[in-house]
């Protein structure tokens, strides 16, 4: 018996674990991107898997899934990860008490944390400052790969392990139940996935336009300093406590945030809060903004960039950081609580999108979770 096609619209993290995850259960797939590389936001971002920010339940074992499809890939191919975790850090009395009260919650249900002392900080992190630290919040289970190379590494690892196709520079600009158009060409398979980020005009835009999605553009950096040692874990200012999902549990994260719009309402309009991760060269990614639309400008802004500099100084120490890029990244974002896009516009065709800055931590568990429903 003949196995089943399906093909794929999209190679960025999202389209390429939906292809994994099909090829699993059995598929012939095919991926079809309309660059000649992956240069979307799936390479515009820290490379942080990042279970820690995903609330208890679903999304927070949906995030383990994916960190451990990150690691047996890691393991099994050429693809450079680093389990370090991931190191919350309190400079004020209020930051302080809520990361003692996200350890005991996050204890409770099982996530490998430990809480940390000042001395324990400095130990734990290469570059965490002394001064005003109280301690941090350490987690163990995050990870981080240099997204850059890990998306263009997957497509080759999985053509060579899974006989996935992919066809590059391929723009598909039609699509109906069991066929795809790009050029001047068709292609044909039973199944059709689309992941197109935050493209929401070329194909199905009427199906776009009946959900509450906007884009969210935001602005990051690389810095390089010569002599810099490892940095430990990837490194989280207070501002990082008001941001992520799993950080509301802490009954203290409501008078936190009202102190922030009080004193740093900046940084609050201009959606920054800051983290740092290092890749295996050394480089240092730092970020960033979030800037919402469904027209974001092309533009950086050196004032937000200052911001988040200025912010970065606060917890970490670097002596003589040089800086080597800037740029901006665009994902597709929910204005509500939902955290993605399945559905079926006609038969046998299926939009995967709306994960917005989450693809990295959970692309590979949410493409499994999808197409086991097919």
């Amino acid at each position: 018996m003949a196995r089943k096609s399906a093909i794929v619209i999209g190679a960025g993290i999202v389209g390429i674990a939906t292809a994994r995850a099909l090829a699993q259960k059995g598929y012939s797939v095919q991926v079809y991107e309309r660059n000649h590389k992956a240069s979307g936001a799936s390479v515009r971002n820290f490379g942080m898997v990042w279970p820690i920010g995903q609330p208890a339940g679903k999304l927070y074992d949906r995030a383990i899934r994916s960190r451990n499809c990150w690691r047996e890939i890691g393991e099994k191919g050429n693809l450079w990860h680093d389990s370090v975790g991931s190191l919350h850090l309190a400079y004020n009395q209020m930051e302080w008490q809520v990361l003692q009260e996200l350890f005991e919650i996050f204890k409770e249900s099982g996530r490998e944390v430990t809480l940390l002392n000042k001395d324990q900080v400095n130990t734990r992190s290469g570059i965490a400052k002394k001064e005003n630290c109280l301690g941090g919040l350490f987690s163990a289970e995050e990870i981080i790969v240099d997204p850059r190379e890990a998306i263009h590494y997957l497509p080759e690892y999985f053509a060579e392990t899974m006989q996935i196709k992919f066809h590059w520079g391929k723009a598909v600009t039609f699509v109906s139940s069991g066929m795809i158009r790009y050029g001047l060409q068709q292609a044909y398979a039973d199944l059709i996935i689309i992941c197109s980020g935050s493209d929401f005009k070329t194909l199905y835009p009427e199906e776009f336009e009946k959900f509450p999605l906007t884009k969210c553009k935001l602005q990051m950096m690389r810095l390089m300093e010569e002599g810099t040692p490892r940095i430990g874990p990837a490194l989280c200012g207070g501002l990082s406590l008001i941001h992520y999902p799993s950080f509301k549990a802490a009954p203290s994260i409501h008078a936190l945030k009202k102190f922030y719009e009080e004193e740093m309402n900046e940084y609050l309009k201009c959606g920054i809060h800051v983290m740092v991760s290092q890749n295996h060269t050394g480089h240092l990614t730092i970020g960033d903004s979030h800037e919402y639309g469904l027209s974001p400008d092309p533009f950086d802004r050196q004032h937000i960039n200052d911001l988040i500099l200025k912010y970065l100084d606060q917890f970490a120490s670097l002596k003589n950081p040089r800086l080597v890029e800037t740029w901006n990244g665009v994902y597709g974002k929910f204005t509500n609580d939902q955290t993605e896009l399945f559905f079926s516009p006609e038969p046998g065709v299926h939009i995967l999108n709306g994960v917005g800055g989450n693809g990295m931590t959970m692309s590979f568990g949410l493409a499994e979770e999808c197409m086991e429903t097919i």
